[in-house]
């Protein structure tokens, strides 16, 4: 599944059902008059927040969404139906916003089960016979019922994860998720090849967290330089940043700055998170040589260094400790109630 974190579409509610103008006209029935029906409400727009989906790119190719509007209401008093709500399934933390000034969020969802009503459907008309009154016994009056309301929004997705890892290009980011969780990401010996950000389910004494991976970030990220820095809005919501560095880099100190002052730039309190510092590949270098660098880094103002190996899985163990200690006890990553299996042949739809 290809994947997308943004999306436009086209949204409208229901128009509310006009009221009838109606008479009883029976014969033999001595007592007649107005009898015309209320029109039936609009329906509802409404996001809901559903597990199982870490995707925007059903919205790629249906980009309109129109409620139902209500029926008009009729004789002998029967009132229209109600237009049925439009329930627009998109992936947890997934963003709504406005498309007028692409800032306005008029949405947030984080959590699975959660709905949003967007725009309401229009209320229906009223027919003649609710006008009817002592003096006025043949009204024929009527409501058209309130107009729908229509939009157009962004749909912009921030992946939940409680970790989030960055650094820059060839820190061997991949390999170290790919060593840690089931995720099969791309690893190359060359710049960029993570293009789109992973997710992998990290165990580790009994507790299980998720991790985020995104594309590296090189000087003049904020700018746009590499890939740019659109991917970080996926670790807005980690509670910890682990930041991997190349030992095998030319400068591992130039490498923390380069990452540290581009979080800086991008904003969103990205630079107030914790950091725990990731000095990888150390199976490449001797003890001391690694030990040097190590020293360098807190000098530069690294709180704690961990030296590891992402391909030996050297010194994994001490930093996932430390990763746990940022997590909240309850933090347990189960499969989401109603996650679609793999067997389920049924065809996914967005609404």
């Amino acid at each position: 599944m290809h994947f997308l974190d943004q999306a436009k579409i086209y949204i409208r509610s229901g128009a509310g059902g006009p009221g009838a103008v109606s008479f009883r006209r029976e014969k033999y029935v001595e007592y007649g008059g107005p009898d015309g029906g209320n029109g039936g409400k609009g329906g509802d727009v409404v996001f809901e927040a559903v597990a199982g989906l870490n995707t925007l790119i059903d919205f790629r190719y249906t980009q309109h969404f129109k409620a139902p509007r209500g029926g008009h209401g009729m004789g002998k008093n029967r009132n229209g139906a109600a237009g049925k709500d439009l329930v627009v399934k998109v992936p947890v933390g997934t963003q709504v916003i406005d498309d007028e000034d692409r800032e306005t969020v008029l949405a947030d969802l984080v959590e699975a089960g959660q709905r949003v009503v967007l725009l309401e459907g229009g209320m229906g008309g009223r027919g003649n016979a609710s006008y009817k009154t002592s003096t006025n016994r043949a009204p024929r009056q009527h409501q058209p019922g309130i107009p729908a309301q229509e939009m157009w929004v962004w749909l912009r997705l921030k992946l939940l994860a409680d970790v989030g890892l960055v650094g820059m290009p060839n820190a061997g980011k991949s390999t170290f998720i790919n060593t840690l969780s089931n995720t099969k990401a791309k690893v190359g010996d060359y710049a960029f090849t993570t293009l789109r950000p992973q997710l992998g389910v990290v165990s580790h004494k009994d507790r299980e967290f998720v991790l985020a991976d995104i594309p590296g970030l090189i000087a003049g990220a904020a700018d746009g330089a590499g890939v740019g820095d659109r991917f970080l809005g996926h670790i807005e919501r980690c509670r910890v940043l682990v930041h991997l560095i190349d030992i095998s880099s030319t400068d591992p100190v130039e490498a923390m700055r380069i990452v540290e002052e581009e979080l800086e730039a991008y904003g969103e309190g990205l630079a107030d998170k914790p950091r725990l510092v990731a000095l990888n590949k150390i199976d490449l270098v001797d003890d001391a040589l690694a030990a040097d660098y190590a020293r360098e880094l807190l000098k530069a103002g690294a709180d704690e260094v961990f030296p590891i190996s992402g391909a030996t899985g050297k010194g994994m163990s001490r930093l996932l400790d430390a990763v746990i200690e940022y997590l909240p006890a309850a933090t347990v990553t189960e499969r989401p109630e109603g996650e679609r299996e793999e067997a389920d042949e049924r065809p996914w739809s967005p609404i």
